[in-house]
Formats: C-alpha cells, structure tokens, sequence
C-alpha cells in the first residue's frame, strides 16, 4: 500500500474538538481506514501521480459525517471537519 495515511488537519482536538460521541468518532475513523485503502489501490505510485486530486468530498455516517481531502502526491487523506449530531 505504500505510505498512504489518513490525518487530522489541522490535528485531532481542532477538527473533533470535545465530541462526546467516542463510537462515532471510531466509525470515522475505521472509515478514513477503509478510503485510504481504497486510494492506495486506485493510485498505485501516488507520488509521482501527474493528474489532479479530487477535492473536498464527504462522508455521512450514523451518528454525523465528516469532509476529507485527498491529495495524492502526499497520499494523505486529510480529515478537515468532524460534525456529530446531537445524542
């Protein structure tokens, strides 16, 4: 898979803050997981990927959803915004 990753940008406390909702906040991360495999596969040899990354793209879970960025060349998957619904 290479050196793909997934992070919090800026970091976790700015993105997730005080979520009380810690099963949501797994499920996030299981999934950034999921799409970081998923990107691996797509882009083989990310670093020298030539093309454009596709931009702020979202993902709606039970309990929130939450807005990623995808930057190829770094294979990184940054995770910009975190919003739980109300328990």
């Amino acid at each position: 898979m290479g050196d793909w990753g997934w992070e919090y940008d800026p970091d976790a406390h700015h993105v997730i803050g005080d979520t009380p909702d810690l099963a949501f906040i797994a499920q996030l991360e299981e999934r950034a997981d999921e799409l970081v495999r998923a990107a691996a596969a797509l882009h083989l040899d990310g670093v020298n990927h030539q093309g454009r990354s596709v931009g702020l793209q979202e993902e709606i879970l039970p309990g929130g959803m939450f807005q990623y960025l995808t930057v190829v060349r770094l294979e990184r998957l940054y995770i910009v915004q975190v919003i739980a619904w109300p328990l």
